[in-house]
């Protein structure tokens, strides 16, 4: 008797290629996964975000309020989308997060210019996520201190003089110490939410299938919408459980401020939770066995984390990342869940990013259902 047979080999290696061959899902994203961490990696990911979202407010029309106006147009960092013709008006597109910057130039801009005194020119930015602000701010204080150099001679000269002509202050609004936890820890509550009810969910249906209980069900004169939001109202339950936990922990250990209402969470959290679950049992209806279903839920999973704005600043990624990310729920739960916690928003500055979530919930319900239709049949 040989210990070792490379001909058995042999015959066990081709086997395992017959098995993967076969299983198409699986062998799909074994490729599938790596490309798309090499595109969404390679591409699409930046921690340096550039063309920011930027409104003016300006109060001073003189030559060198124009030459400050047109540098920040020029500028990579900033893009001009927005004129606020006053205070409350330049607060609100912070606080919808239309904007990152506002960036105000006093009416006496020029006039204490030409004096010296070093007139304050006022840039307000929304902190939720200091790694958007930071480079941009650096940017800020480079341009200040030589976008005058063409214009400032002669004469003038003298007011090149270090620090620079004109004095920069930044208000951080919203986390004006610059502390991650503050961004990254109301993110986790829909990174852990989409992770557990889509990898849950998905192996529900498949489970019964493998199990023979499917059967069961198919006995029984429940339609198919009742069997759907009969698996989802526990799945809901365990993930108010998990919102709960996150919250205190967010308020009692890492001491995360929470303007906005709590109320307002819970009943958002219910939409994206509900989003969830029925995208999970829609991946449970395609799958054939539970690890192709687990496959499937990663395969969401990935690019939710990546193209959503949790690990990496949303406006720093290309164009066609953010479409795509824009599709998913995680990126506007995100923003709600943000915006509640540390700006104090209220329904009416969530509205823009609940009908993503209300859309994303019908399309994945409706596919789900008739999915299930045909498990049935």
């Amino acid at each position: 008797m040989h210990f070792f047979s490379f001909h058995r080999l042999w015959a066990i290696v081709l086997k395992e290629f017959i098995q993967m061959r076969r299983d198409r899902v699986t062998f799909g994203m074994m490729v599938g996964i790596p490309l798309i961490q090499l595109m969404l990696f390679g591409f699409a990911i930046n921690s340096d975000p550039r063309h920011l979202p930027t409104a003016l407010r300006v109060a001073d029309h003189g030559p060198f309020a124009r030459a400050l106006v047109a540098a920040l147009r020029q500028s990579d960092y900033f893009t001009i989308t927005r004129e606020a013709a006053t205070e409350a008006e330049a607060a609100q597109l912070l606080r919808r997060g239309e904007v990152q910057f506002v960036i105000n130039i006093p009416e006496d801009f020029t006039r204490r210019l030409l004096r010296g005194e070093r007139p304050t020119v006022l840039v307000e930015a929304d902190a939720t996520d200091p790694a958007a602000t930071g480079p941009a701010m650096a940017a800020a204080r480079t341009l200040a201190a030589s976008v005058f150099d063409r214009d400032l001679t002669g004469p003038l000269a003298r007011l090149r003089a270090r620090p620079g002509p004109v004095d920069f202050q930044f208000h951080a609004h919203y986390n004006p110490e610059n502390i991650t936890q503050y961004n990254v820890v109301p993110g986790l509550m829909g990174v852990v939410l989409t992770m557990t009810m889509v990898v849950i969910t998905a192996l529900a249906i498949t489970r019964e299938r493998e199990r023979g209980t499917m059967e069961n069900l198919l006995a029984t004169p429940v339609r198919p919408f009742e069997v759907m939001v009969g698996k989802i109202i526990p799945y809901i339950v365990v993930g108010y459980v998990q919102v709960t936990l996150i919250l205190i922990a967010a308020h009692f250990i890492f001491h995360v401020p929470m303007v906005g209402s709590l109320p307002l969470v819970y009943a958002v959290s219910f939409l994206f939770i509900a989003a969830n679950l029925a995208m999970g049992i829609t991946f449970s209806t395609l799958a054939k066995n539970q690890l192709q279903a687990v496959q499937m839920a990663f395969f969401f999973f990935l690019p939710s984390i990546l193209l959503s704005g949790f690990m990496f600043p949303f406006r720093g990624m290309p164009e066609w990342a953010q479409w795509v990310g824009s599709g998913l729920p995680l990126t506007h739960f995100l923003r709600i869940v943000r915006g509640i916690l540390l700006k104090g928003n209220g329904p009416a500055e969530i509205a823009p990013e609940l009908w993503p979530l209300l859309l994303f919930l019908a399309i994945a319900m409706a596919v789900g259902v008739k999915r299930y239709r045909q498990t049935l049949d």
